[in-house]
């Protein structure tokens, strides 16, 4: 049996009455993987592709004419390089669903486009103000960086929340946002670990952060136009940051030439018995979202045949990577991490060393101070369109 809160605003004479769900809105449980073979059927038969990588990707290639489909759910992101063909293709999916062209991709799921000479611009603006608003603090002072440097959130000895709910809310708005604001990946996922028994100091961090989206809404990261398709990759770790279970943090951040692509902030599976295994298992995270991209890309078109750097601020971590030989170190490192010698070795990677101040990955794994923060944040390719000039 399934319940439900009353929604707002509906009245009922009896109080303390809950909904009971008999029938939900879109059908059986099959009805969305039906849905999906559906429509993949009706790409198919349009000589559309699905992509290994990212089942939710369809492309055409047919001579000259390239074209791509991204779905979520019922809604579907159309490009291409041929107007004509993607016209076409439209009525072609009017005749098999009813369907509604919404026009030249501006504002989808929450994410707002902008395109200029320059490149692609996403941010999504309206999602952080909405969030600012029914966080009731639109008039309050903006802060310059989102988490306190040195926090202790995860040993806070203040009271538990009495509305665990609103901060669950907030929490898991923020996650959203973090698709366009990679600078926020690392507070969101200490705030993130507290969903469950959340405390006062807890939802002072989030407001906190709510605080700082509201010195700059509208921030958001540049696709530029001039790319070089050329991936490269910046990996850390925080060796043992979790004071309670002792494991290490792991931070990563992929360009596609100088835009920002893929990036995210992890806690390592297992408890790490030196920095050097933490920045080693860290390095194994990243070169499989590599991998990753490199498919994706090649599903588009574009077959990335040259080196992928990865920059690492460990010395001993690349060591690793690069001797074949076990010894007493890295015996005890599980074997599914020991591919990375196996993919520098053959010449899909290559691994160069960068100093730790200009580790961009720094900003994944810890809180920063304003002067080091605002530095790697201009180093991450962010900028704000509607920021004054």
């Amino acid at each position: 049996e399934v319940y439900m809160k009353m929604p707002p605003g509906f009245t009922t004479p009896q109080f303390g009455k809950v909904c009971r769900l008999r029938k939900s809105l879109y059908g059986l449980r099959q009805a969305p993987r039906c849905w999906f073979a559906k429509l993949t059927n009706a790409l198919r038969q349009y000589d559309f592709s699905q992509s290994h990588s990212d089942y939710s990707l369809f492309t055409l290639s047919q001579n000259t004419i390239q074209m791509s489909i991204l779905v979520y759910v019922d809604d579907l992101v159309i490009g291409g390089n041929n107007s004509a063909a993607i016209q076409q293709f439209k009525e072609y999916l009017c005749q098999c669903f009813h369907m509604k062209d919404l026009g030249i991709l501006k504002y989808f799921l929450g994410l707002e486009v902008a395109r200029n000479k320059a490149g692609i611009f996403l941010c999504q603006r309206k999602y952080a103000l909405d969030i600012i608003a029914d966080a009731g603090l639109l008039g309050a002072r903006p802060t310059g960086i989102p988490m306190e440097q040195h926090h202790r959130l995860a040993m806070a000895e203040s009271m538990p929340l009495i509305e665990p709910e609103k901060y669950r809310r907030l929490v898991g708005r923020l996650i959203y946002l973090t698709l366009t604001r990679p600078e926020l990946s690392y507070g969101v996922h200490v705030l993130a670990q507290f969903m469950q028994k959340p405390k006062e100091e807890h939802w002072e961090a989030a407001l906190r952060m709510v605080r700082y989206l509201k010195g700059s809404p509208g921030q958001g990261i540049l696709l530029r136009s001039d790319c070089n398709l050329q991936l490269q990759a910046y990996c850390d770790s925080d060796w043992a940051s979790c004071p309670l279970t002792r494991r290490s943090l792991t931070g990563y951040l992929v360009f596609l030439g100088n835009s920002p692509i893929s990036w995210k902030t992890k806690k390592q599976h297992t408890v790490s018995r030196s920095s050097a295994e933490a920045e080693y298992r860290s390095m194994a995270v990243t070169i499989c979202e590599l991998r990753w991209l490199k498919g994706l890309l090649a599903s588009l078109g574009v077959l990335h045949s040259g080196l992928m750097h990865l920059y690492c601020d460990s010395q001993a971590a690349m060591h690793i990577a690069a001797n074949p030989v076990f010894h007493e170190r890295t015996k005890h490192i599980e074997v599914d991490c020991h591919f990375v010698r196996d993919e520098v070795q053959s010449g899909n990677v290559t691994t160069t060393y960068v100093r730790s101040s200009e580790q961009l990955a720094d900003i994944f794994t810890k809180a920063l101070g304003r002067q080091q923060f605002e530095y790697l944040l201009r180093k991450l390719g962010v900028c704000d369109l509607h920021a004054p000039t």
